[in-house]
């Protein structure tokens, strides 16, 4: 058993992240370039939904994106969100097109994505982007945010991911899939775990690097982990908590003052992934930007 992890601080490591993007982009205008734009649609009014869009709109701000907000209302047909999309794909001064995800139900998501132009698909998620993330010898030009900033956080708490036994609980497309694609092109050995997955506390205590991507409050077990593991913990779970001001507290996937004692390093919640995804979203808009010029 080891005397405690090793906290992965992903605050501090998106806020290095977003001084390099803010010079890259001071650099990009002084040069006599446009500044970077980032269009974000809202379709709806799902309260986190609205905080991620903020959050990310004054991130832009932070580091000098021109940053473009698009609200449409839940009602909104998929021709409505496809022909907003469409316009922002033809505007000069958007170099990157997010569209808030989940969309309301009855909207087709994949078909909005797909009308994402791929030069402008700062999320990742286009259909060919994600396509060639997934074969041998081709390169996306866009990697999904929240797995590229797991990644990073991986690189600067492990020596090497080659030959690891990495395990991913959850295989969303947002971050279960991607991440999983990520640590195979990183010569890491990978299983993919889920609902139907036999005897999960089995499979665990196998990861030297464990990704937990499952969205259950504290589902992860110390009892779990491999001594000395990794643990990069993406869940962003509410549990309720009379001593806090709002009633409840942020707690991840993983059992964290049981794992910590387990683990070589571990992931806070907050303060942990959550940071990186916006800070990889920014550097994705200013690389958008440099791929158009």
């Amino acid at each position: 058993m080891s005397s405690g992890a090793k906290i992965i601080d992903g605050a501090a490591i998106a806020e290095s992240i977003r001084a390099e993007v803010g010079k890259g982009v001071s650099e990009w205008v002084a040069s006599g370039r446009a500044r970077p734009g980032l269009a974000t649609v809202l379709v709806g009014d799902n309260p986190a939904s609205q905080s991620y869009v903020k959050s990310k709109q004054k991130a832009c701000q932070e580091v000098g994106i021109a940053s473009f907000g698009y609200t449409l209302p839940a009602t909104a047909s998929q021709s409505e969100v496809e022909g907003l999309v469409a316009q922002l794909d033809n505007d000069p001064q958007v170099n990157g097109i997010l569209v808030q995800l989940p969309l309301p139900a009855g909207l087709d998501e994949e078909r909005v994505l797909r009308s994402i132009s791929i030069e402008k698909d700062v999320d990742g998620f286009h259909p060919m982007n994600i396509g060639r993330l997934a074969q041998k010898g081709r390169n996306p030009l866009f990697i999904p945010c929240t797995p590229a900033g797991i990644m990073v956080l991986l690189e600067k708490s492990i020596p090497s991911l080659v030959g690891v036994n990495a395990v991913v609980l959850g295989r969303s497309n947002i971050v279960g899939m991607p991440v999983a694609l990520l640590l195979v092109r990183a010569n890491a050995s990978v299983t993919i775990c889920h609902s139907y997955s036999r005897d999960l506390p089995g499979i665990v205590r196998g990861a030297d690097v464990l990704v937990a991507a499952v969205g259950k409050a504290e589902m992860v077990r110390g009892s779990w982990i491999k001594p000395g593991a990794v643990v990069i913990d993406v869940g962003m779970n509410r549990v309720t908590d009379a001593t806090r001001p709002r009633g409840y507290r942020l707690v991840g996937d993983v059992a964290f003052e049981e794992a910590k004692e387990i683990a070589s390093a571990i992931t806070p919640v907050p303060g942990g992934v959550g940071p990186m995804t916006i800070a990889m979203l920014l550097k994705n808009t200013l690389h958008a930007a440099q791929l158009t010029s």
